[in-house]
């Protein structure tokens, strides 16, 4: 790794630009080269790892990961205004920065994967919860990326690594505590972006679970959306849209049916979902 960044501080490159954060593409510039090599390092040493970036901006966090010995960043970027800085970046690190212009929810991650690859990103807030999603159903294990750490809305964060009995525990919590081991590794405060968002963001660091339980993905999803679809009903009430004998399927998963879906465990959602799909299958 180096610790001379070979290019101007990123507020006189924003300057030079004329770049400012565009609202509707969720942009808010991590300009703090400290923060963002503090970031880069959550996930362990990068000597020899392929990076995908999603939202680099104009580019503090892609610097910072190449700085700290990113074999490759590859940069998923819908923004075309911020190609020139990421030219720039790309030419100071040759051939260790490939720019990818495309919506991020479109681009086929798996294809993009070489030897081992973790993601890294500064999320655009508008799509971090559908990009999770769609990474998370590439597990269980083998999966493309051997690790993720990637930044949300605290609030976000929160229901990504909630407990069981807690008011953040729902679906995006079975779903992480199911095919991954994630934890928050640090809060970051507003003043930290440009512009400030109006709330604190939470960087959270994901590590697939090699021993997940193989579910169908969309019966598991099909699960939580009826338990959790009237989070103050018991859980007898909510799982009747699922067109299966409620009482047979409590039976199955030992449960009485007066729980309430945020105090289950995941095992218990993954048990429901294994019943549904073997009645489902004989009918």
């Amino acid at each position: 790794m180096s610790e001379h960044d070979p290019l101007p501080p990123l507020r006189d490159v924003i300057a030079t630009h004329g770049l400012n954060a565009r609202k509707e593409l969720g942009q808010n510039f991590l300009l703090d080269m400290n923060l963002t090599r503090r970031i880069a390092r959550v996930s362990g040493p990068l000597e020899g790892v392929t990076v995908i970036e999603v939202g680099p901006g104009p580019g503090g966090l892609t610097r910072a990961l190449l700085m700290e010995g990113a074999h490759k960043v590859i940069a998923i970027e819908r923004d075309p205004r911020t190609l020139p800085i990421l030219e720039e970046i790309s030419a100071a690190y040759p051939g260790r920065l490939e720019i990818v212009l495309a919506d991020a929810l479109e681009v086929d991650y798996g294809a993009l994967a070489n030897g081992r690859t973790r993601i890294i990103a500064n999320l655009p807030y508008n799509i971090a919860t559908p990009l999770l999603t769609n990474w998370l159903s590439e597990s269980p294990s083998p999966t493309f990326f051997e690790s993720m750490v990637l930044m949300f809305q605290k609030e976000v964060g929160l229901r990504i690594c909630a407990e069981p009995g807690s008011k953040a525990y729902g679906r995006l919590s079975i779903l992480a505590g199911w095919l991954t081991e994630a934890n928050i590794a640090f809060d970051i405060n507003p003043s930290a972006f440009t512009p400030p968002p109006k709330v604190t963001s939470s960087l959270v660091h994901f590590s697939p679970k090699t021993d997940a339980r193989l579910v169908s993905l969309p019966m598991v999803e099909n699960i939580t959306r009826a338990a959790f679809g009237q989070r103050r009903k018991m859980i007898r009430q909510s799982l009747k849209s699922l067109g299966v004998s409620v009482q047979d399927l409590l039976d199955a998963v030992d449960l009485k049916g007066t729980e309430r879906a945020e105090t289950l465990p995941v095992s218990k959602f993954l048990d429901m979902a294994e019943y549904v799909t073997q009645v489902r299958s004989k009918s």
